[in-house]
């Protein structure tokens, strides 16, 4: 009869559009699902760069890490992630000079180091204000220390250590806390009277980042 005929009519209406919602309903997961794996990609596609970051009682200081000397960088950025000079301090200071932190400046205290790294000297990368070197004891073959570095305090620069000494990164961020630190009242041998504990890390930063600190000269 035509109202059964209807009836059949409605009710095959009625489940197009339940399948038509439920198709619907599953688009959009499907839509949003496909969003964040959008995002995802794009997010692991973003460049970053490796900045080392010490952290002390007065502030952190950032510097960039030279690709041009690459073992030093791959020893700061292992020893670094192994938390190795965390226990370690500031232990020689001298105003117009260099801070230096990691192992002692003395020959226990490099016999101590982890490895040697052969020298880079790179002409263009001098001992300029904020630069930093890995420290070594008077080997012939000028080989560095992994366990010591220091950051140049002297706003003339220190020529005389060009060519004899690595410099392996250059700060950019925390400047005051170099002057703080290289301006503490120091012993007999240099060492601060109240110890300047030291974290050590290698950060990533993007683009956007490195820029917000201070440090989008290096990017070529």
């Amino acid at each position: 009869s035509v109202p059964f005929n209807n009836f059949i009519l409605i009710i095959n209406d009625l489940v197009m559009l339940f399948l038509l919602l439920i198709f619907i309903f599953f688009m959009k997961k499907a839509f949003f699902i496909l969003i964040l794996i959008f995002m995802s990609c794009k997010n692991f596609n973003v460049k970053t760069y490796e900045i080392g970051n010490i952290k002390t009682i007065y502030g952190d200081m950032y510097f960039w890490l030279y690709e041009e000397t690459p073992l030093h960088k791959a020893s700061f950025i292992e020893l670094s992630t192994n938390n190795y000079w965390n226990s370690l301090s500031f232990n020689r200071v001298i105003e117009n000079f260099v801070i230096q932190g990691g192992c002692p400046d003395v020959p226990e205290g490099f016999s101590n180091s982890p490895y040697l790294i052969e020298p880079e000297f790179i002409p263009e990368i001098k001992h300029q204000y904020g630069a930093v070197g890995m420290g070594r004891d008077n080997n012939p073959e000028k080989r560095s220390a992994g366990c010591q570095f220091y950051i140049v305090h002297d706003t003339l620069g220190i020529p005389r250590l060009d060519q004899n000494y690595t410099v392996f990164g250059q700060l950019f961020k925390g400047f005051e806390v170099l002057n703080k630190i290289a301006t503490l009242p120091t012993d007999s041998l240099d060492e601060p009277l109240n110890r300047v504990s030291i974290k050590v890390r290698t950060l990533l930063l993007t683009k956007k980042e490195l820029t917000q600190f201070g440090g989008l000269t290096f990017l070529k």
